[in-house]
């Protein structure tokens, strides 16, 4: 999430992925305000103008908040409210209005008083690192861009160099150019890169790769150890060791390693974990939960707001909360397991 503080009492905020705009659902509460680029449409007055009809214009707006949700899961965020501001008088200030705020959308938020875990939720999405992640062979290639614990996918690029009909023909350079035309639409300034795959295509990739001046500023690391290329090596990727090793700060490999730990823990028929909303619910009352991973799932067939108001609560207390979705495999086992999971500082009793 891109921030910048405008005043003690005002946060102007971009959110660049699907987390960012749930941490904004957990920020935003009734009557703060929200300030933001919105259409409307205006009746217009002028000579033969047809009086059912109106213009569509872009106005900015402030919004008290009414009511905020999250619209098609994580995809987007609806705050509806009542306009307090226009820039433009036609505008009516007293009516309805709802932001539909979706990822690169800029909006700034008003608090009376800003909370420290909102503060919190606004630095920790500031401060993640996004690795690009390249899963290549001299068939194909495959991008994801992950960041926290969402992979944004592009489509697998393909050399065309399958089949014995082709291999003398064969350029891979070309192949290496198409790959970096397609990096240059998902790089970022601040973005480190992995690269993977089987054989030695990895490493002529790489070489191929810092000769060019536009990517000799991006830290490159190799992996080892993963044999498969395109998707299939991104999913593969994210599923080894060698992720959580060299990822070890991320929240994707942290959520991991607690997957990890609760399926352990269910194996030796330990109580220091929850699985589903019932029993996290039952831990948090008795103050055991140490960490939390949940998913989309929980949020779909629970009620939104109590699900929103559980996760401010918990992370008050100092609890480690992940939030997962279906882009990843730890996303697909948190909502196979009840949506939610956590460990536990100590066995609870249910």
């Amino acid at each position: 999430m891109i921030i910048k503080n405008i005043d003690e009492n005002s946060i102007s905020v971009m959110p660049e992925d699907s987390d960012d705009l749930l941490n904004l659902r957990r920020i935003i509460k009734e009557k703060d305000k929200v300030i933001g680029d919105t259409t409307r449409v205006i009746k217009q007055d002028k000579d033969f103008a047809r009086p059912d009809k109106g213009e569509r214009v872009k106005v900015r707006i402030s919004l008290t908040v009414e009511k905020i949700s999250l619209d098609d899961v994580l995809d987007r965020l609806r705050i509806s409210g009542i306009i307090s501001e226009s820039s433009n008088e036609s505008v009516s200030h007293g009516s309805h209005h709802s932001f539909i705020l979706k990822i690169n959308d800029g909006i700034t938020i008003t608090k009376k008083k800003w909370l420290q875990i909102e503060k919190n939720l606004l630095e920790s999405s500031n401060n993640q690192i996004a690795f690009v992640l390249i899963a290549i062979d001299t068939n194909d290639c495959g991008i994801a861009r992950l960041k926290g614990t969402h992979l944004d996918f592009i489509p697998n690029i393909y050399s065309g160099s399958s089949g014995k009909r082709y291999k003398a023909n064969f350029n891979i350079e070309k192949f290496f150019d198409q790959v970096q035309q397609a990096l240059s639409t998902v790089l970022k300034k601040e973005d480190k890169v992995i690269v993977f795959g089987p054989g030695e295509t990895k490493k002529r990739f790489v070489n191929f790769f810092q000769k060019t001046p536009n990517f000799q500023k991006y830290k490159v690391q190799i992996v080892e150890g993963i044999d498969s290329s395109g998707e299939d090596g991104i999913y593969t990727f994210t599923k080894s060791q060698a992720m959580k090793g060299i990822m070890s700060d991320n929240k994707l490999a942290k959520a991991s390693l607690i997957i990890d730990e609760v399926m352990l823990l269910a194996n030796k028929k330990s109580k220091k974990f929850t699985m589903g909303l019932d029993e996290t619910l039952y831990a948090n009352q008795m103050g055991a939960v140490e960490s939390l991973i949940f998913s989309d799932k929980v949020i779909q067939e629970n009620d939104e707001q109590q699900i929103v108001n559980f996760l401010n609560e918990v992370e008050s207390k100092g609890v480690k909360i992940y939030s997962v979705d279906s882009s990843t495999d730890i996303g697909l086992r948190v909502s196979s397991l009840g949506g939610m999971v956590s460990l536990l500082r100590y066995a609870v009793e249910s």
